[in-house]
């Protein structure tokens, strides 16, 4: 099975901590030339210095905040203006707030909408056509199981990932002609700062001790624990290598068991 990255250039967005850190190392072990996006710089250069480097490899890092989606498009053209070759790009920003979905304010549709499905186009948009060029392409989008089946308390977060997660099956079949592969990988309770704010919350809006709301979410999960950054990780540098080439435009939970339909 092939599974080499050698020779292959990677974007990781999201990628100082949780998840997107640990698919950037995961890219890089495989072989992959690395560039890191995000927004506070310190930790971009502490992140670049921890990727493991061998012959061949120089990764880098742009400093980019999905927030501002147009200052994000202008500094990403200049940027690969001055590359050759992008094979695989990886879509991942942080959730929004949480809440029902009645108390959402207009505003919270917008900037989500944007941090997560515009950015992800924008990139999208400028990486396709170096993916075409080379006859591989890998866009992998790390959402949410939520696209399958909808999270209690995240009401803003259901709705934009479900609208990702169609528009990213879209792309799949428009790209797969040109060797380009556009798969989503679906987290589920994963040990990252965002879930560790999710059950702060929680505990503070029902008076529950924070052990206490945590093991009620480990209660639904079979695995009996939550992921590791690590697991979700492999599933998405797999369906970045070689051998992931014939699976296109399907939803991969990476969640212990807990989504409640196939």
């Amino acid at each position: 099975m092939n599974l080499s990255l050698k020779d292959k250039y990677a974007i990781v967005c999201g990628s100082t901590q949780g998840i997107g850190k640990a698919i950037a190392a995961e890219l890089a072990l495989l072989g992959a030339t690395v560039t890191l996006v995000a927004r506070n710089e310190e930790k971009l250069q502490q992140t670049l210095k921890e990727l493991s480097v061998s012959e061949g490899q120089q990764h880098d890092y742009l400093v980019a905040d999905f927030s501002d989606p147009k200052n994000l498009q202008q500094k990403l053209a200049s940027f690969l203006a001055q590359k050759s070759a992008v094979h695989i790009l990886i879509n991942n920003t942080g959730g929004p707030a949480g809440g029902p979905i009645i108390d959402a304010t207009l505003d919270q549709f917008t900037q989500t909408f944007a941090n997560h499905l515009l950015c992800n186009h924008i990139l999208a948009q400028a990486t396709v056509p170096f993916m075409k060029k080379a006859g591989y392409g890998r866009i992998i989008n790390i959402i949410s199981t939520s696209v399958k089946q909808p999270i209690k308390g995240l009401g803003v977060s259901n709705t934009i990932r479900g609208a990702v997660g169609n528009w990213a099956k879209t792309l799949s079949l428009e790209l797969a002609q040109f060797g380009i592969t556009v798969n989503n990988v679906l987290p589920g309770a994963t040990l990252t700062g965002r879930l560790e704010s999710i059950i702060e919350t929680k505990a503070g809006k029902t008076g529950h001790s924070q052990e206490e709301v945590s093991g009620e979410m480990m209660a639904e999960i079979p695995a009996g624990r939550f992921g590791k950054p690590e697991e979700v990780a492999a599933a998405a540098a797999f369906l970045a290598t070689p051998a992931a080439a014939y699976i296109n435009g399907i939803n991969v939970p990476v969640d212990g068991g807990r989504t409640g339909n196939l």
